[in-house]
């Protein structure tokens, strides 16, 4: 995750933190850090990047696939016919 992200969130921590305990504020800043970067390491995450391109993939995927269904239902119905005017 990105750093600036981490500090945010930090941050957000660190306001939300009753002010008689605002006095050790560098050392619960730096500790809030080190917990979420330590806690989000071991999330299995991808960045926006890959994501963005599984994405595409998944749409020219899909695509093809829909396309291959149809000639499929096309052939199937072609098929059909044939058959239909061989039999009588």
């Amino acid at each position: 995750m990105e750093t600036f992200r981490i500090d945010e969130i930090a941050r957000r921590l660190l306001e939300s933190v009753p002010p008689a305990f605002r006095s050790m504020q560098s050392d619960l800043e730096a500790n809030f850090r080190s917990v979420l970067r330590s806690s989000l390491s071991k999330l299995d995450v991808v960045t926006r990047d890959e994501f963005d391109t599984q994405m595409k993939v998944l749409e020219r995927t899909r695509s093809k696939l829909e396309a291959l269904e149809k000639k499929v239902a096309e052939l199937e119905a072609g098929a059909g016919g044939k058959a239909e005017s061989a039999g009588n």
